[in-house]
């Protein structure tokens, strides 16, 4: 073979291999163009879905604060304007010790441990309450997406002759039997906790027998706004 074929195949063999990786690297380029593309609209269509989302649960947020203060509002004009009695505005009626903070609000029910549970106790005095069941349907019907404190309260007398630790520990456990009872009435588990504060919070005196009465106490805390 002469030099100048052999040469000349050489060449064409370098071109077609040149070809070759061109056309290989085009396809590479283009298939990872492709891939890229996926991705960012994958990406884009990910953070609209986001953007849509927080815009929804910002306006639940404010439409639930809107109807918050529309409540807060009828409220205070009935007790400040009509002279209801903050048991009957809030629709637990009479017969219930109910308080009203607009500032905060808060729709605080106080039940007498005496009702609820024997001296030292923190399991019910009957297997039904007909207090609790009435609470519960309040809370239902009028405060139904309203967070719920469930809190038990102690006199600064020792714990002597049961199986509780001390006061906090009676008081928290007391304000948890509450808690399983509303949520077996119906009252969703997700907005309704139980807390303990033993003797911390006294409203009255705890030198006489008519004080520690008022404090030991289960209060129902209803968080309006």
């Amino acid at each position: 073979m002469k030099v100048a074929d052999k040469t000349e195949r050489c060449a064409s063999d370098r071109l077609k291999a040149i070809a070759l990786l061109t056309c290989l690297a085009s396809i590479t380029l283009f298939s990872g163009c492709t891939d890229w593309k996926k991705k960012y609209e994958s990406q884009l269509a990910v953070s609209k879905n986001m953007e849509g989302l927080l815009l929804r649960e910002r306006a639940e947020k404010s439409q639930l604060a809107e109807q918050s203060q529309k409540i807060i509002d009828e409220l205070t004009r009935q007790i400040a304007e009509l002279g209801r009695t903050p048991s009957d505005a809030t629709g637990f009626g009479p017969g219930y010790d109910v308080s009203f903070d607009p500032s905060a609000g808060t729709i605080t029910v106080t039940l007498p441990n005496t009702i609820l549970f024997s001296s030292g106790q923190a399991t019910l005095k009957k297997a039904t309450s007909k207090e609790l069941d009435h609470i519960e349907s309040v809370l239902r019907q009028k405060y139904s997406n309203s967070r719920i404190d469930v809190v038990g309260h102690t006199d600064t007398d020792p714990i002597k002759k049961s199986k509780w630790k001390d006061n906090l520990e009676l008081s928290a456990q007391r304000a948890l039997t509450v808690v399983r009872y509303l949520i077996g009435r119906g009252i969703d588990n997700k907005r309704i906790r139980a807390v303990g504060c033993g003797a911390a919070r006294p409203v009255a005196s705890n030198s006489t027998a008519s004080g520690k009465s008022k404090n030991r106490r289960v209060e129902i805390i209803v968080y309006v706004r």
